[in-house]
C-alpha cells in the first residue's frame, strides 16, 4: 500500500509537469529534469511478468527503502548509471518474498524479454540478453559498470535486475542482465511503447 501511494504521488507530481509538445507536435527533447530520489524515478515494467506489471523505481538499495516494496537503485559498490545517462549500468534491487515481493518470479525471465523503464520524459526500452540463476550474495561484480559473469565486454547502456534465491530464502542471489535497444521521447498522452501495448 504504501508503495501504491508513492507511485500514485510520483504520478500526480509528473501530471502537474506534464512535457510540453512543440508547434511541430513532437515532445520537448529537454534534458531530463532532476528528480527527487525518495519520490522515486520512475516505473519499471516487465511484460513477461504479467499485464500491467510495474513496479516504482527508487534510489537506494538498503534494507529500508525496499521494505517500502519497490525496486531500489543500488548506490554502492558501484554507483548505477540513470537510464538517461550515456553508458553505464542502471542496476535495481527488489524483494523476491515479502515487502510486495516485487521480484518474485524475476526466474521467469529469459533472452528476448523486454524490460521497460519509463520515467517522466522518456520510455526506455532494453531486451533481457542473460541471466545468471544464482551466484554468492558477495558478488557485487554482477552490478559492475561491466557486468562480471554477463555476455557484455565493453561500456554500454545496460540494466541489472537482482534479487534473493532460491525462493523463500536469503542464501545467494539471482541477476538478470539486459541492454538498451531504443528510448522513446514521451508524449503527452503517455503513450506506451508497442512492448507494452
Amino acid at each position: 500500500r504504501h508503495a501504491d501511494r508513492s507511485a500514485e504521488r510520483l504520478r500526480q507530481a509528473w501530471s502537474a509537469a506534464a512535457p510540453t509538445a512543440s508547434p511541430t507536435g513532437a515532445a520537448s527533447t529537454a534534458a531530463p529534469p532532476p528528480y527527487d530520489a525518495g519520490g522515486g524515478i520512475g516505473f519499471l515494467h516487465v511484460p513477461a511478468l504479467g499485464a500491467g506489471y510495474q513496479v516504482l523505481v527508487k534510489v537506494g538499495a538498503d534494507e529500508n527503502t525496499l521494505a517500502d516494496g519497490v525496486a531500489g537503485v543500488y548506490t554502492a559498490p558501484y554507483p548505477s548509471a540513470m537510464p538517461w545517462d550515456a553508458q553505464g549500468n542502471f542496476a535495481l534491487a527488489a524483494h523476491r518474498d515479502g515487502h510486495g515481493a516485487k521480484f518474485h518470479d524475476l526466474d521467469r525471465l529469459k533472452p528476448g524479454d523486454p524490460l521497460v523503464v519509463e520515467t517522466r520524459d522518456r520510455w526506455y526500452v532494453y531486451r533481457v540478453d542473460a541471466t545468471l540463476p544464482e551466484t554468492s550474495k558477495y558478488d557485487t561484480g554482477v552490478i559492475a559498470p561491466v557486468p562480471t559473469g554477463s555476455p557484455y565486454a565493453e561500456p554500454g547502456r545496460y540494466i541489472t535486475l537482482t534479487t534473493c534465491t532460491p525462493v523463500y530464502t536469503s542464501l545467494y542471489r539471482m541477476a538478470v542482465w539486459g541492454s538498451l535497444v531504443r528510448e522513446e521521447p514521451m508524449d503527452p498522452g503517455r503513450t506506451p511503447p508497442a512492448e507494452l501495448r
